[in-house]
């Protein structure tokens, strides 16, 4: 536990890093008034994911196996982009035929992470 512990710690470090470097570079690319960093970030998260996940489904003790696994999926992923594994967990319902799922997923996970963003601006604006 320790051991895995630390590498999704480090695995976090290394993503939150390159989640702010790729980020500026969107941004100094395309400067427009999307958040174009963002989109950048969870589209990469979201192919690497899969990537990862599709080649330890099939190889188990491909890519430093379970401890390899933990530290690039919950570690660095994780640190780059939640939004990577959204997208992995709704894939994989699709892939399993639970298409509502799929979609309250979706629906869910947005309305009602709006919800909370507007709650906790609201919160924050009385501090």
């Amino acid at each position: 536990m320790l051991r895995a512990s630390a590498a999704v710690a480090l695995g976090s470090a290394a993503g939150g890093v390159l989640r702010f470097w790729l980020s500026v570079a969107a941004e100094r690319i395309w400067p427009q008034g999307l958040p174009i960093g963002t989109i950048a970030v969870n589209v990469a998260g979201s192919f690497a994911i899969g990537l990862i996940a599709a080649m330890t489904i099939s190889r188990p003790d491909s890519l430093g196996g379970p401890l390899g696994h933990q530290a690039l999926m919950a570690g660095l992923l994780g640190g780059f982009t939640t939004f990577s594994a959204f997208s992995l967990q709704t894939l994989l319902l699709a892939q399993d035929g639970r298409w509502g799922l799929a979609v309250l997923n979706v629906v869910a996970s947005i309305a009602l992470c709006l919800l909370a963003v507007a709650a906790g601006w609201n919160l924050g604006r009385t501090f």
